[in-house]
């Protein structure tokens, strides 16, 4: 049986653009995300989203609040994540490939023109497959 481990993914945006980045090195390798990571012992699930979207990518976030949950497995990887979803329209600076391990390339895109293949915790969300549904 796979342990679940929680995530939090960060939807950042700025006007009609989202924050993505191309994941490498993890699960879902090669597909499209917003920052995000595990949250560690003791942490707000806000100070996970400013401290990942930080580390992973340099932009500063605040005003930061909760969108949604999401039930992620992962069959192939035998890997099973319940992703807390945070967002926030409040961000500062350009984004740059912080974490070249964990990723490969980052930038804003429109809603209506996002780069694929999404990770899978993003299409779930998309699609309405969460708590509470969209």
């Amino acid at each position: 049986m796979m342990p679940v481990r929680v995530g939090v993914g960060v939807i950042v945006t700025r006007g009609d653009r989202v924050l993505l980045m191309r994941r490498r090195g993890s699960h879902g390798s090669g597909t499209w995300s917003p920052p995000g990571g595990h949250l560690d012992p003791g942490e707000t699930l806000e100070a996970c989203a400013a401290r990942e979207t930080r580390e992973e990518t340099g932009i500063e976030v605040r005003d930061i609040r909760f969108r949604a949950i999401t039930n992620d497995v992962f069959e192939g990887e035998g890997r099973h994540y319940v992703t807390i979803w945070m967002e926030t329209n409040n961000a500062a600076g350009d984004p740059v490939v912080n974490a070249p391990e964990e990723m490969s390339d980052v930038g804003w895109f429109r809603w209506g023109d996002l780069p694929t293949p999404l990770f899978l915790p993003l299409r779930n969300l998309l699609a309405g497959r969460g708590y509470p549904a969209s």
